[in-house]
């Protein structure tokens, strides 16, 4: 058994529990913890004992609206998919880390989909019958890995170094989708950035800003506290959100959008400097939605999305590992598992907390 502080006994090695709580979305406004049985992995799969789970945008959907988008849940869904934990059962082809070894997860698994739609190859991302631990996009329904014990691929998998904290490693799929955005706009060295919505998806961006050499960075929130955990990060500047004339005044090289709303999207081209770049990584709703094209037009602006990560888990990982990337203070809040409600709840206040993370390895 893993213990709270990461450590591993033989128990947890020679005899796996035939099941384990799991935080399980059963429809609008019905989360539950379940006892969720642990099937038998399949050659190419290891038995990951969760450590830390961290709830993100989508989980909180499914929670409160019983989809996220379009990804309407039909049936039980167990939530997650940024965890970090410890293998307790390796692969029984031989493949992927042995036990006892620390991980961090890449959640998807791309595909082609029919072979109707096409995509650029090196970005599997966009594939179109790709699959992500926790959605409800396809049916049956993709489980998470918010569970004590959870059987994934080994190709999921990406070792961590033994000197990576686990708690902040929970920050690693998060923190990739950042890093992506960040590498939409291309280099950053010596720019002004402004980060438009500073929850944590925006916090890591500021603090992946700040890695890759942004000279100034503006972030830009509603609310007092997630403006706090941009400065801690790297912001060197903070402004409100209903102040547009300061915002226009920055005149930013590259514009990360990441607060999903159209409002949002506004001050990203009001901010953006003429032959800017605004990358929007905050997922709008579905439909049309009001933006300022003609700006956008007039100034040159480059609008690219952004949409989830590929293999910049790897670098992510190696930032930690070399203390280059900073993230710690994104995580405001610590929940044992058996408290999920209370944690969702927490997390969906923005105005009060950045990164909740669910702890499996404390139970009260």
């Amino acid at each position: 058994m893993t213990t709270a502080n990461g450590t591993t006994t033989e128990t947890a090695a020679e005899a796996l529990p035939v099941s384990g709580p799991a935080v399980v979305a059963h429809g609008k406004g019905d989360l539950r913890i379940d006892e969720v049985p642990l099937r038998e992995p399949g050659p190419d799969e290891a038995v990951v004992e969760v450590l830390f789970g961290g709830i993100c945008g989508s989980d909180l959907h499914y929670w409160l609206h019983g989809a996220a988008g379009e990804s309407i849940l039909k049936s039980p869904l167990v939530l997650g998919h940024e965890i970090s934990g410890r293998i307790v059962k390796a692969a029984a082809d031989g493949s992927g880390p042995g036990v006892g070894t620390p991980v961090a997860v890449h959640p998807a698994t791309p595909g082609p989909g029919d072979g109707s739609v096409r995509y650029p190859q090196q970005r599997p991302n966009l594939s179109p019958g790709c699959t992500y631990l926790g959605s409800a996009a396809r049916f049956p329904h993709t489980d998470g890995a918010f569970s004590r014990y959870v059987n994934l691929p080994v190709r999921m998998l990406r070792e961590l170094p033994d000197t990576l904290d686990l708690r902040t490693a929970a920050l690693i799929e998060p923190a990739s989708v950042a890093w992506h955005a960040v590498s939409r706009a291309g280099d950053v060295a010596g720019k002004t950035a402004l980060v438009i919505g500073s929850g944590p998806i925006g916090a890591l961006t500021v603090a992946v800003l700040k890695r890759a050499g942004a000279a100034r960075i503006v972030a830009v929130d509603m609310h007092d506290k997630p403006l706090e955990i941009a400065t801690a990060v790297g912001a060197d500047e903070v402004l409100h959100a209903a102040d547009a004339e300061a915002i226009a005044r920055v005149q930013a090289d590259v514009v990360i959008e990441s607060s999903g709303n159209h409002h949002g999207l506004a001050s990203a081209i009001n901010g953006a400097g003429r032959g800017g770049t605004v990358v929007m990584v905050g997922l709008l709703p579905t439909g049309p939605q009001p933006v300022l094209i003609s700006l956008a037009i007039t100034r040159e602006l480059d609008l690219k999305g952004s949409f989830r990560f590929n293999d910049e888990i790897d670098e992510v990982i190696t930032a930690l590992a070399d203390g280059t990337l900073h993230i710690g203070p994104v995580i405001t809040h610590d929940y044992p598992v058996t408290n999920a409600l209370e944690a969702f709840d927490t997390a969906r206040n923005s105005a009060q907390s950045g990164k909740v993370l669910l702890n499996f390895g404390e139970t009260s």
